[in-house]
């Protein structure tokens, strides 16, 4: 029961606390980038997710069991980016061939999400916080659920914004970055619920 109520904690505080995207900037390129329109952010959500999840399963077992056998914990970043770029080149190839709209709309940011740091971050994160596979995998499935989040809430805002007049010193992306300053703040207003939840 203490394991399971820890799992929930886990997904729940990556969800909602520690939003990679709002709460520690990680991933903004495509936060910005593809959230114009829904099904593209929702795309870009559900694609970065699952990479999230593919990257786990595959560093944790070759960071315990290879990097840390060997005495090879300095080479983490090189062999976790190297994976990443694995499964994104895999995924790309598999969009392409089975879903070519959201292929063709989720353009360049796609072969990017190789560079999202949001990504690379929890996998190395998972490994510092000490987590197990299993609650690796769910703190991973929960960062990639709080990017999703992220993404489909600041796309609806970003088609009020194109539908409102905006002051011309505003306009673009300096309105963009107000928006997601207001969405980090609210975020913020999670802090210490989970834990009172399961006090």
């Amino acid at each position: 029961m203490e394991s399971f109520k820890l799992l929930i904690i886990i997904l729940l505080s990556s969800v909602l606390v520690d939003n990679y995207v709002l709460s520690r900037f990680l991933g903004i390129c495509p936060f910005l980038g593809v959230s114009k329109k829904i099904d593209q952010a929702v795309g870009m959500g559900v694609a970065v997710t699952v990479v999230m999840l593919l990257a786990t399963a595959a560093t944790w077992p070759i960071q315990k069991f290879v990097l840390d056998t060997l005495g090879l914990g300095y080479l983490q970043n090189i062999a976790f980016i190297l994976i990443i770029a694995t499964l994104v080149q895999i995924l790309e190839l598999v969009l392409k061939k089975f879903s070519p709209s959201l292929y063709k709309g989720l353009g360049v940011y796609l072969p990017l999400i190789t560079t999202n740091c949001a990504v690379l971050g929890v996998t190395i994160n998972n490994i510092i916080d000490g987590y197990s596979f299993i609650e690796s995998m769910v703190s991973s499935l929960g960062c990639g659920l709080g990017f999703l989040l992220a993404m489909v809430l600041f796309s609806g805002i970003r088609s009020r914004i194109d539908d409102t007049k905006v002051p011309a010193p505003f306009r673009g992306l300096a309105v963009t970055l107000i928006a997601a300053s207001f969405i980090s703040l609210a975020f913020m207003g999670f802090s210490g619920i989970v834990e009172s939840i399961f006090a």
